[in-house]
């Protein structure tokens, strides 16, 4: 469920990739959970650690190396070898851009797209990334392909239309479902959580509005050791939310509702928890009549167990309990709920990344409130109510074990942008989502290139276990090694 990002006040520091299982569960919730907060793969080295279940959003963005990054440009400047005009840049400022501008499309010719297909193929190559799909599509046209493999033996080629785990884009559809709430008027978005739920450490006085901009102060559940230690004794455990919020509220709050951003799953499960508690309705039945349907994203679903529907790839990570890599397609993701369960296909995702930003689905003033986002001190990003701005692009990430997202709008351009991918295994500290979405936006926008800070941030992902880190090592040189020796088992 999520990637990386700093979770608290600062939304790009974070923990090395030396991480447990369970931070990469973790990743799965979104952009800001990518950088230690949401949780985005752990690229650990091989050790029992927490699963990381953070969100994509945020985590996947780090500063990548020249090594990591293919042909970077400057930011405002044109990729290398290429003349076509790029999509309008909205100017990174020291607030998120106002709205949209009149867009000028990068037009989508034989020359663009061939650095497009040299740009990925490198990433997938330098991050040993076993399949991605990505689509861009702006009004003047669409980039869509695959690249490598859905399945690693017998090496099946990896197709357009696959179902992949989401992650952390899961809390874009929950935080959208609260907010269909608040326009229906069931809920105001100041409320305080204890309104509707009782044992909420500060329920009095953490807003809804809080939770869904990370600023509640509650600890998340993912980081809980005991929590990190069942999850990796057995993938397969069905976790309920009561249990999952059940290890957050163990431990004291971190700081005042409001004072602080700092990225957690608990937030989102407990605005879950809010959802069936107002609609009468489990969340799967509700986001599928409030979110999906509306939505016309009749390939995405909610599961409540390992269910996987067909065809869909097979996810690979190193999330596991000897830093192996495993495949995790059919470990059961209840344990990121509301926060990084769901899955879809990129065509969905296409259709979600402009719905998601531009309010189709809620009244224009809910949505300027959703958009009006908060510094979350990761150069060029901002995170507003389930929903962040990274150099222009609006969305969010995604990261769980075996899967990894991005899913975002650029406004300004009327353009979107999906990558999905079958692996959450780091690359010298980077989320692999975020060296893809780098390396195609320094192609198609230079004026607004998603980059995420490399490490998660503190809070994402669980600590991981002494035994994770070899003696003598920083957990950042673990991580470093642990990600060097997973490449090369994968290039072997």
């Amino acid at each position: 469920m999520t990637n990386r990002v700093m979770c608290r006040t600062t939304a790009a520091a974070g923990p090395s990739t030396a991480r447990p299982a369970l931070a990469l569960l973790l990743a799965m919730a979104g952009l800001l959970a990518s950088a230690g907060c949401s949780g985005g793969s752990p690229s650990g080295p091989a050790a029992a650690g927490a699963v990381t279940a953070e969100p994509a959003a945020l985590s996947p963005t780090a500063t990548v190396s020249p090594s990591a990054s293919p042909s970077p440009s400057p930011t405002g400047s044109r990729s290398p070898g290429g003349t076509a005009t790029p999509l309008s840049p909205s100017p990174t400022t020291s607030t998120p851009p106002a709205g949209p501008a009149d867009p000028t499309a990068l037009p989508l010719t034989p020359d663009v797209t061939a650095r497009l297909d040299a740009a990925v193929g490198r990433v997938l190559t330098q991050a040993s990334v076993p399949g991605v799909i990505v689509n861009v599509s702006t009004p003047q046209g669409e980039y869509l392909k695959a690249f490598g493999v859905s399945e690693r033996v017998p090496g099946t080629a990896m197709v357009t239309g696959l179902n992949m785990r989401i992650g952390s884009e899961t809390k874009t559809f929950t935080v959208t479902g609260v907010l269909r709430l608040v326009d229906q008027g069931k809920v105001g978005l100041d409320d305080p959580v204890g309104k509707y739920l009782t044992g909420v450490p500060n329920g009095e006085l953490i807003t809804l509005r809080q939770l869904a901009s990370m600023r509640s102060g509650l600890f998340s559940y993912t980081q809980d050791e005991d929590f990190v230690r069942a999850l990796q004794a057995d993938p397969q455990r069905a976790f309920t939310p009561d249990q999952l919020v059940g290890y957050a509220f163990r431990h004291p709050v971190n700081f005042a509702p409001g004072a602080e951003f700092e990225y957690s799953n608990t937030n989102t499960v407990l605005l879950g928890q809010v959802i069936e508690k107002v609609s009468g309705r489990t969340l799967g039945e509700f986001l599928k009549k409030e979110v999906f349907e509306p939505a016309d994203l009749g390939r995405t679903v909610f599961p409540t167990d390992n269910a996987f529907p067909q065809p869909h790839a097979r996810g690979y990570t190193n999330q596991t309990a000897d830093g192996t890599i495993q495949d995790a397609t059919d470990w059961n993701p209840s344990w990121g709920w509301a926060a990084g369960a769901a899955i879809s296909d990129q065509g969905d995702m296409k259709k979600w990344a402009k719905a998601l930003a531009t309010g189709s689905l809620l009244k224009p003033e809910t949505q300027a409130q959703r958009l009006a986002q908060q510094p979350s001190q990761v150069p060029g990003s901002w995170y507003g109510l389930g929903v962040f701005n990274n150099h222009g692009w609006i969305g969010h990430n995604g990261s769980l074990p075996g899967y990894q997202s991005v899913v975002v709008y650029l406004p300004s351009a009327r353009a979107s942008l999906v990558v999905l991918l079958n692996t959450d295994v780091e690359y010298r500290g980077s989320a692999p989502s975020t060296l893809f979405a780098k390396a195609i936006t320094e192609v198609v926008s230079p004026g607004n290139v998603y980059d995420l800070p490399a490490a998660p941030a503190e809070g994402d992902e669980p600590p991981a276990s002494p035994a994770q880190t070899p003696p003598g090592q920083s957990p950042g040189q673990a991580a470093e090694q642990a990600a060097e020796e997973a490449a090369e088992r994968s290039e072997a």
